[in-house]
């Protein structure tokens, strides 16, 4: 077994200040209205350090580092967001 760590954003609570892409370039960019877009894989061991100085610095709170442990976390699919409303054969 192996361990990975993500880093969930908390897309209701985030106000786009831009901090994370800043501190953490290699895991987010920013959309055009300035909001985290991140990367769907998890973080790399040698970019840890990135991840916890961006979680910390995150002036709405709306960051969390987040341990996984699985046997293969590379393949493992991003959480996806549930609380949005789907009806059948939409696609959001």
């Amino acid at each position: 077994m192996s361990r990975g760590h993500r880093v969930i954003v908390d897309r209701i609570a985030c106000t786009g200040h831009g901090l994370c892409a800043e501190l953490f370039p290699e895991h987010f960019a920013l959309d055009e209205w300035g909001y985290p877009v991140q990367s769907p894989e998890p973080v790399r061991r040698d970019h840890l350090t990135h991840a916890r100085r961006a979680v910390a610095a995150c002036p709405a709170l709306a960051l969390r580092l987040e341990t996984v442990r699985s046997r293969d976390t590379a393949e493992r699919p991003a959480p996806q967001d549930t609380n949005q409303p789907t009806s059948p054969g939409i696609r959001i």
